[in-house]
């Protein structure tokens, strides 16, 4: 047991444990939050751009974060995307390209209504009211949900609000910065109905996923160790039998 190859390997281990210790210690510290958010934050309406930067994605503190901007909504844009819900109740989304800078934009989703025809016809009027003009919206932030593939029988439609879907259809992309998230709208122009949108759960000070993490660490520490100690008893085990059956075979 005490065979310098044992004990080199018993060092290696000792390693390897500290790397582990290591990286569980690392998961702890990032379990626990030491600054979270003051209770209401996302309530408080702040600007756009303090929030975030075209391009990044939505960090967890700002997720349902009302924020307010101002733009021009750009023509061909207004769009319908099904499979939305307002308490509960199936419906369409009818959504708009506000450009808030001269290369930027961001989707906003401006109402909900449960047909679609309605939906079409609000679309329709914006298309001829609102092109070109100036909007200022309040709404809350909201990651992108993700892009899908549409029906085979019909390759425009959406029901899912993404913005790198919306992209696809969108007109005046040359160039191009767009947020990732999108905008709900808290208020809803003429023939639709205010987008439900509560406000987000506050998040707990604990993230129990990185503590599962660090014991995780702890336990593979652990497991070096018994590793090691397998082997060398295994050795020695081979070797005290080696051992007997020499001393039965000497006369």
């Amino acid at each position: 047991m005490l065979r310098g190859r044992w004990i080199a390997v018993l060092l290696a281990c000792l390693a390897v444990a500290g790397i582990f210790a290591f990286l569980g210690r690392w998961q702890l510290e990032r379990a626990i939050d030491t600054d979270p958010a003051p209770v209401g934050v996302t309530e408080e309406v702040r600007p756009l751009g303090d929030v975030l930067e075209p391009g990044e994605y939505l960090p967890e503190p700002y997720v349902g974060q009302r924020v307010e901007t101002a733009g021009t909504w750009i023509g061909g844009d207004f769009l319908v995307v099904s499979a939305r819900y307002n308490e509960g109740e199936a419906g369409y989304w009818v959504t708009g390209q506000l450009r808030v800078a001269d290369d930027t934009s961001i989707a906003v989703a401006l109402g909900w209504t449960p047909d679609r025809e309605k939906a079409d016809a609000v679309a329709a009027v914006l298309e001829e009211s609102a092109v070109g003009a100036e909007a200022d919206i309040t709404g809350r932030i909201i990651s992108d949900e993700g892009s899908a593939l549409p029906p085979s029988d019909d390759p425009y439609e959406m029901d899912r609000m993404s913005p790198a879907m919306l992209l696809g259809q969108w007109h005046e992309t040359d160039g191009l910065s767009m947020y990732r998230p999108y905008l709900a709208s808290i208020d809803a122009p003429d023939g639709l109905v205010d987008i439900a949108s509560p406000a987000p759960e506050e998040l707990g000070t604990v993230n129990w996923l990185n503590i599962f993490y660090a014991l995780e660490w702890v336990v593979f520490a652990g497991f070096s160790f018994y590793i090691w100690y397998r082997l060398a008893k295994d050795r020695w085990q081979i070797e005290v039998e080696e051992f007997e059956e020499r001393a039965e075979a000497s006369p």
